[in-house]
């Protein structure tokens, strides 16, 4: 059974984007165990209003970026400027200092500016100019990107690629749903309206660090550290899960448990999360492709709890 309030955000969301309560839960299960979102998809399908809707549900600050090639990284970031009046430098903060930063089409942006996000989503904070800026909690990223086959594209770097807990796609919605949509006419603005809050940042963060008690016995970790050494030993891929990645797997399968009104986890909440939490790190060598999701079930057919 779905935890009342997490019931109750999925519901208000699920007003916006229409027929896609599972992406709801996958965006949500993310955010709550405070990592970040990689949506990649084609453009249309509604990643820009999932984004502003969740964070409006969740009372959490939102901003938007869309990423082109000749940003910069001072344009998320931030610039110093110095003050003729008062011959010093003023900083002036960037869209990253927000709650929810939707950079939108990221893999449009140089690589440069792609890594200028890197220690804002693992350390929650920035360094410009020596001086360092905390960002405020919860931090939640939520990246898009367009198919690699499309023009105009520089592919993420496998060590940006590891920043994202979550790797998804939205998909087209169904005939039903769609037609809702066209009959409903919905727009940006009613898109807002909409959807009401049902939390505010403190109450966000509290979740986030309920999250961090749930247990996950020693079968359940042993259970997860073989599917790590299988995916370092079985030489299908250029690497294996890092400890980084495994930390990401099990703080998920919290948050998954925690969803579904559980204080512990079980070894379903790894199959659930794991394939949302490796396929964007588990590169095929012999096939130079990324392993698919649904791939990963047979990995997960091959291993059991000891």
């Amino acid at each position: 059974m779905i935890n009342n309030t997490i019931k109750e955000i999925i519901d208000e969301v699920e007003k916006i984007i229409l027929g896609k309560r599972e992406k709801i839960v996958q965006c949500l299960t993310c955010l709550l165990a405070d990592g970040h979102l990689l949506i990649e998809d084609l453009p249309g399908i509604g990643k820009t209003s999932l984004a502003n809707a969740l964070s409006n549900v969740m009372g959490l600050k939102f901003k938007r970026i869309q990423c082109t090639s000749d940003m910069l990284p001072g344009d998320i970031l931030g610039t110093s400027v110095f003050d003729q009046k008062n011959g010093s430098f003023t900083f002036h903060p960037g869209p990253v200092f927000t709650q929810v930063l939707l950079a939108d089409e990221i893999n449009r942006a140089t690589p440069k500016t792609q890594s200028a996000l890197l220690e804002a989503m693992e350390e929650r904070q920035i360094t410009i100019e020596g001086n360092t800026y905390e960002l405020k909690k919860p931090f939640f990223v939520i990246a898009t990107q367009n198919p690699q086959e499309q023009a105009g594209t520089f592919p993420l770097p496998e060590s940006q690629l590891d920043r994202f807990l979550f790797k998804i796609e939205i998909g087209y919605p169904d005939r039903d749903s769609e037609k809702r949509i066209l009959l409903e006419k919905h727009s940006t603005a009613h898109e807002t309206k909409s959807a009401n809050p049902v939390l505010n940042s403190k109450s966000a963060f509290e979740i986030q660090s309920q999250i961090k008690l749930i247990k996950a016995s020693d079968p359940v970790i042993d259970y997860l550290q073989d599917i790590i050494e299988f995916t370092r030993n079985c030489g299908h891929f250029k690497n294996g899960l890092s400890p980084r990645a495994a930390i990401s797997i099990l703080q998920s399968a919290k948050a998954w448990a925690y969803i579904y009104s559980r204080d512990f986890v079980i070894p379903e909440d790894i199959k659930t999360v794991l394939p949302l939490a490796a396929s964007h790190r588990l590169f095929l060598q012999k096939e130079n492709r990324f392993i698919k999701k649904n791939e990963i079930t047979e990995i997960l057919n091959e291993i059991q709890i000891k």
